[in-house]
């Protein structure tokens, strides 16, 4: 069982730690996740399977703020709120460690009338450190955040999660970059408030032809903006800073509008 900051027996060397975050394309050790610790597939009837033939929808948050480290006599994954004597002691500033941004931006995806209609078809979180994560878009993430860092503490110890009935991967370290992973037929959309393109999301997503799948690059870091070169456009969606959760809740309703989903 997942423990909400710690997985006990697992002391292992800092360096060996380091060593398999960075190794994003190595052969990956396999961990099966039970409802015991709030995270399986949703329920059938609260998923409709995607119509293949028609575009969907990918997400990417970047620059995610997932670092575990070694606090006391377990690994935690580091937060701005529970590890401020462990940034004082290293010398770190605690407004990068915000791994909540994350945990909040992933609920406003998956919990969508969108995802649940199954037009959604890939999610990746890229961590600050160059860690890419694939999620299921089927995956039911705890709603609390102790028990979301248990789990994302486990995905960047190289534990693949899988479902209870072993169906699938629920979430997993795939090799970078994120390109290699993101449909050819697509338009993708950069989103940040110092873009100075400002759009109506609504009429934006309207213009694009329905054969293009969209790909969208959303910030999960509390400053700063995205630098990626893989985009097509950079837009903004308001005059004021919003936040990562509230951007992608723009992005959904604007989709459901322009696909009819209720």
């Amino acid at each position: 069982m997942v423990r909400p900051y710690a997985v006990k027996g697992l002391k292992r060397k800092k360096r060996d730690i380091e060593k398999e975050a960075a190794a994003g394309g190595e052969e990956e050790k396999e961990s099966t996740v039970t409802e015991s610790v709030g995270i399986h597939t949703l329920h059938p009837a609260a998923a409709v399977s995607g119509d293949g033939a028609k575009a969907g929808v990918v997400f990417v948050l970047e620059k995610a703020s997932l670092e575990f480290a070694s606090v006391g006599k377990t690994y935690q994954l580091l937060n701005s709120d529970d590890h401020v004597n462990f940034f004082r002691k290293h010398n770190l500033d605690p407004a990068a460690y915000r791994p909540d941004i994350t945990h909040q931006a992933l609920l406003a995806i998956l919990d969508s009338p969108l995802n649940k209609s199954g037009r959604i078809r890939a999610l990746y979180v890229h961590t600050e450190k160059n860690v890419l994560i694939q999620v299921n878009p089927q995956v039911r993430l705890p709603r609390t955040y102790k028990r979301f860092s248990g789990v994302m503490l486990q995905v960047l110890q190289n534990k693949n999660i899988r479902a209870a009935d072993g169906s699938g991967f629920l979430l997993r370290k795939v090799e970078n970059p994120v390109t290699r992973h993101l449909p050819a037929n697509s338009h993708r959309i950069g989103l940040s408030y110092s873009s100075q393109k400002l759009v109506q999301m609504s009429n934006y997503v309207a213009s694009i032809s329905d054969d293009l799948n969209l790909v969208f690059v959303v910030g999960a870091m509390a400053n700063g903006k995205i630098d990626t070169d893989y985009i097509d456009d950079l837009v903004a969606v308001s005059a004021y800073p919003l936040t990562a959760a509230y951007c992608i809740a723009r992005i959904c309703y604007a989709l459901e509008q322009k696909w009819k989903i209720l």
